[in-house]
């Protein structure tokens, strides 16, 4: 009785561990089976239907394993109960765990170091587990208490593993075909530094009003980017971004019926238009942190606003124009527009917690739009440039503060606002603003420009912001000097009506110039601007707004023009 009595003790731990065990290093299978088997089901979320986002999540959880494993090696198998974080002594059942981890061996713990006993054990998991206290029993029998176990103990324990040979079996093969799975993927990924950010932009739009409506026609115009975001640290970026889009900006005529050399009314994703569709690079950029600093590098494409804070929340999109506002004079301050090109940016901050510079910071940046021509009178230093400077100031998380300086040069005449390109019939008339402020003498010009950019959200439902900008034009030939304003205000009232949905409403004055010899027209321009951004889905969302500008090019005798679209975003 007693021998009995002893090869029972021997063994029945063993079985017993299993049925306890929570935790193995087999146990990541049949979460990721679950996952997979959803991800076929169709009307199971969004991935029913997309077999890229399923084999990216299968990348991502064998390498949370890997990496998991990686680090955490010494908690696979546990060799003492206090190993395990979430584990107490005044747990009902500590002493038993403490006895199969401690005498048996027979526990495996997660590699974050917890046991996770306060959760309930599927089969697969009972399964596994009754699989490695099986293996510790074979060790033990193959030891010194090979002479305590009967045919009897055998048999029992042969009947276990038939008993839990379907779900050892299944469990088997689905850790084999994920890892087949693993190693095709694997061998086909695009890239293990490279991640695709893509955007697809769909607009239908009509401009209405006299002379301007009955020469423009209702379109449906196209912008696409797929930018390759490339990461070499983790910390850092390269952004190589492919353009294509046949969109066209409106004409607008006056009532004589000519033509005016205006920007107004410009919408985001009309610039840089390739013509045909068309693929150019027409961003190539590096950010890396260095030190406290962020610096940012453009090899071409730069612009000011990807690197200094615009301070104009849900009407500024990061990705240049898919999901803010529809024109390019609400989405930023102009004076953002000024250069373009190759160069360099630097973000510093001033100081950290309460001190009076705490969260506060420094940008400087320098962009020349010919710096790869070697040209006389041109490249990187003789060229023409933008120089940027500026001091950005936040209290807590509510409002944000902006000082903007600009310094620019044109050699040879063209737009002051020419940070990227438009196309409606008429060269050089920038992408914001009338002709009076934006057409630079043939002469060439240096240009002082001076902004205040701020932003205030007094809750989580409302934002909102504005800026002033003041432009000085000094030309190079007589009579070529001249000033020019502009000024904004916006109100946003986010997830309205829904979550990630956006009610934008803007007014103001888009860049304007009075007196200036050889150009006629002295009122201000007003342009107001209301949108609705509706979140169909987490990569879809449909934008109908309105924009209605009144006297176009400057000129109160010219009707005023009411721009009509609706914007599809794809963001994938």
């Amino acid at each position: 009785m007693s021998n009995l009595l002893w090869k029972s003790l021997v063994v029945s731990p063993a079985v017993l561990g299993a049925a306890l065990l929570v935790s193995t290093t087999a146990m990541a299978a049949p979460s990721t089976t679950t996952e997979v088997s959803a991800a076929k089901q169709p009307g199971v979320g969004e991935v029913a239907q997309q077999p890229e986002i399923l084999a990216q999540t299968t990348i991502d959880q064998v390498n949370r394993y890997s990496n998991e494993g990686k680090q955490n090696t010494s908690q696979s198998q546990v060799t003492s109960v206090s190993q395990f974080s979430d584990v107490q002594p005044t747990d009902w059942a500590f002493q038993a765990l403490q006895s199969l981890v401690e005498r048996y061996g027979c526990i495996a713990g997660y590699p974050d170091a917890t046991y996770r006993g306060n959760r309930a054990l599927t089969r697969y998991e009972f399964a596994a587990g009754l699989n490695a206290c099986l293996n510790r029993v074979n060790e033990l029998i193959a030891t010194a208490t090979a002479d305590m176990v009967t045919k009897q103990d055998l048999a029992t324990l042969q009947r276990l593993q038939e008993e839990f040979s379907a779900e050892l079996a299944t469990l088997r093969g689905r850790v084999d075909s994920l890892e087949a799975r693993t190693a095709e993927l694997e061998a086909n990924q695009f890239s293990t530094t490279t991640k695709l950010v893509g955007e697809a932009i769909f607009g239908v739009t009509d401009v209405f009003g006299g002379n301007t409506g009955d020469n423009n026609n209702t379109v449906f115009q196209d912008r696409v980017r797929l930018d390759l975001q490339t990461s070499f640290t983790g910390r850092d970026v390269l952004h190589t971004r492919l353009a294509a889009g046949n969109a066209i900006a409106f004409s607008q005529f006056d009532n004589a019926g000519n033509q005016i050399p205006t920007a107004e009314g410009i919408q985001t994703f009309q610039v840089d238009s390739t013509g045909g569709n068309s693929v150019t690079i027409d961003r190539l950029t590096y950010e890396v942190p260095i030190g406290p600093a962020n610096v940012y590098l453009a090899a071409s494409g730069g612009r000011h606003s990807h690197y200094a804070a615009v301070n104009n929340p849900y009407f500024f999109d990061n990705t240049d124009g898919g999901n803010g506002a529809l024109s390019t004079f609400a989405s930023e301050s102009p004076i953002y527009r000024i250069g373009n090109g190759a160069g360099i940016g630097l973000n510093l901050p001033l100081g950290k917690g309460g001190g009076i510079l705490g969260n506060s910071s420094i940008t400087a940046g320098y962009l020349a739009s010919e710096a790869n021509n070697p040209g006389l009178g041109q490249g990187l230093a003789n060229g023409d440039y933008a120089a940027l400077g500026q001091l950005n100031f936040s209290v807590g998380d509510r409002v944000a503060l902006a000082a903007t300086y600009v310094h620019g040069y044109s050699g040879a005449g063209g737009a002051l606002f020419n940070s990227t390109s438009a196309t409606n019939g008429i060269t050089n008339v920038g992408v914001v603003g009338t002709n009076q402020a934006n057409a630079l003498t043939i002469n060439g010009a240096s240009t002082n420009s001076y902004g205040v950019e701020a932003a205030f959200r007094p809750s989580d439902k409302l934002s909102i912001s504005g800026f002033v900008s003041y432009h000085d034009v000094i030309g190079f030939g007589a009579n070529d000097d001249y000033q020019a304003w502009s000024y904004g205000l916006g109100v946003a009232l986010p997830d309205f009506g829904k979550k990630g949905n956006v009610l934008g409403l803007f007014a103001g004055a888009e860049p304007y110039s009075f007196n200036r010899p050889g150009f006629v027209g002295n009122d201000i321009p007003y342009h107001f601007e209301g949108f609705y951004k509706y979140r169909v889905s987490d990569n879809i969302s449909v934008t109908p707004g309105v924009i209605w500008l009144t006297s176009p090019g400057q000129n109160s005798n010219n009707d005023d023009a009411i721009i009509g679209t609706l914007r599809t975003t794809f963001t994938f």
